[in-house]
């Protein structure tokens, strides 16, 4: 970049790099994955379903616009985010693509907004709700993101686990499910299960990272 640049143009020219981070729907994926807590490289090609390679490649982009950071631990690199707030802005690119492009209302309309009518539990209201001891939560996240960080008072049960963990759940209090983000499906699964067992389910609107971005309470898994 040329010195000669006026600041503006030199501090636009940097906040580009930010958003050509985030032009991919590969980083994207890695963005959600790392949003639920610091992961090796290894795991995170597994969540996203991309070979190591490729996985690291698309890390070094998001390190290169400042947007995860690794370190070492033994033979393992580990990457996180590099800022809470990270859910929070690729959340407005969505919000903003799900009111202005009409392929993303469509996908979304067809695969998320049919598959569950009832109004989603906002953030302030399950705070309020757990405290009062008027809801059961669930995570329904694998445990490996349950315990790197979770909403306080959450039970986890993964989804595939969930049919034979019913008896667990009190029939007579509504049960609310959280899972990654608002793009991800096994809240809505699990409240489909629970509805058919005869439970009142709802899910969460967003997810833990959204949870966590807003500075709610949080809570990780002590040994």
């Amino acid at each position: 970049m040329s010195p000669d640049l006026p600041p503006k143009k030199r501090l636009f020219e940097q906040f580009a790099r930010v958003a050509k981070a985030l032009a991919s729907a590969n980083r994207l994926a890695l963005l959600e994955a790392l949003a639920q807590g610091e992961r090796s490289v290894e795991t995170l090609s597994q969540a996203v379903d991309m070979s190591v390679a490729n996985t690291s490649h698309h890390l070094q982009i998001l390190r290169d616009g400042g947007l995860v950071q690794s370190r070492k631990e033994g033979l393992q690199v580990i990457y996180r985010l590099t800022d809470d707030a990270i859910p929070t802005v690729v959340g407005g690119i969505c919000g903003l693509a799900e009111r202005h492009l009409a392929e993303v209302e469509r996908i979304v309309r067809e695969n998320f907004d049919r598959r569950d009518s009832l109004t989603p539990v906002r953030r302030d209201q399950l705070l309020q709700m757990a405290r009062a001891g008027e809801a059961t939560v669930i995570d329904v996240r694998p445990a490996g993101e349950y315990e790197a960080g979770h909403i306080p008072g959450a039970i986890n049960i993964p989804l595939d686990t969930l049919p034979e963990r019913l008896a667990e759940l009190p029939i007579e209090q509504e049960i609310v499910a959280y899972c990654r983000g608002p793009y991800c499906m096994l809240a809505f699964e699990a409240v489909e299960k629970l509805r058919l067992s005869g439970y009142r389910a709802r899910r969460l609107e967003d997810g833990f990272p959204e949870w966590k971005a807003e500075q709610l309470p949080i809570a990780k898994h002590t040994q």
